[in-house]
């Protein structure tokens, strides 16, 4: 299995498609972090505005646990399209490719087949929510320094600096389990077609109606939006609460626990009872 798992997280790597998403987050991160550098005195007076009217602050409102906090914000909505380009293809690729009956023709089974291109999409997820962390947090702590962090939720929370990087490693942690969600449905999809664009546009399809149906105010839809994987994909945010609902936390990992596991049984499933033709 391990054998297998190499070779498939080499066909990743070997694709240019694959380095897209760290490309993207690289350019992207480094244009937030010089745009809140040159104006971070700006950021801090809109951001302290309605606080300075009543209390006295002290401390440092603008640095590197901040600017993690916003980037990670600002692009989590992106990711799960970052995610795609890679899990939508790597069945759908093969279809292409015509390399099925290649690959199957040797002593490994189906089984084992789906399994390890399962275990090197989550591998991918988790070297690549690990380079937004070393590039949006280790980057910015080392340009920017650590301090407080402001929460602008139902109240204002001020966070201390002591009381910051844990909150975000378990933010991160949590997107890693999201990000794997959303790999899951780009593989089911791309177990079922010959070609990476139908699985990429059907994932992203799947991500945007349960967003909808999640917002209309109707009381069957309002019911089932416990069991949409989308109302769990940003839990992370939970983390900066005080205190920190770590019974919904862990009610929303096993809800995407349980749908990655759903999707992996669907597509071993389907993939079982395929024919190969090519």
């Amino acid at each position: 299995m391990i054998t297998l798992i190499n070779i498939e997280l080499q066909k990743i790597f070997k694709k240019w498609r694959t380095y897209i998403g760290f490309i993207a987050v690289f350019v992207m991160t480094t244009i937030v972090q010089i745009a809140l550098y040159l104006t971070q005195d700006d950021f801090i007076r809109s951001t302290t505005r309605a606080l300075n009217d009543s209390f006295f602050l002290q401390g440092n409102f603008f640095n590197g646990y901040v600017v993690a906090y916003l980037i990670l914000n600002a692009m989590f909505i992106h990711i799960p399209f970052l995610i795609v380009l890679v899990g939508g293809d790597l069945f759908a690729g093969e279809a292409t490719a015509g390399t099925y009956r290649m690959v199957l023709t040797r002593p490994i089974s189906k089984f084992n087949f789906v399994t390890s291109k399962f275990l090197a999409g989550f591998i991918y997820t988790f070297i690549f929510i690990l380079f937004i962390v070393l590039i949006s947090l280790l980057g910015s702590v080392l340009f920017f320094g650590t301090g407080e962090l402001v929460s602008l939720k139902n109240k204002i929370i001020i966070f201390a600096s002591n009381d910051v990087l844990w909150r975000l490693i378990g933010a991160y942690i949590y997107a890693i389990l999201s990000m794997m969600t959303v790999m899951a449905l780009s593989i089911f999809f791309s177990s079922m077609v010959s070609n990476a664009i139908g699985p990429i546009v059907s994932t992203m399809a799947v991500i945007i109606v349960f967003i909808i149906l999640s917002a209309i105010p109707i009381e069957v839809l309002q019911n089932l939006r416990p069991y949409f994987f989308t109302s769990h994909l940003s839990q992370w945010n939970e983390f900066f609460n005080d205190p920190i609902d770590y019974n919904e936390i862990k009610n929303s990992a096993i809800i995407l626990f349980a749908h990655i596991i759903a999707l992996y049984g669907l597509t071993t499933f389907i993939f079982l009872k395929k024919d190969i033709l090519s």
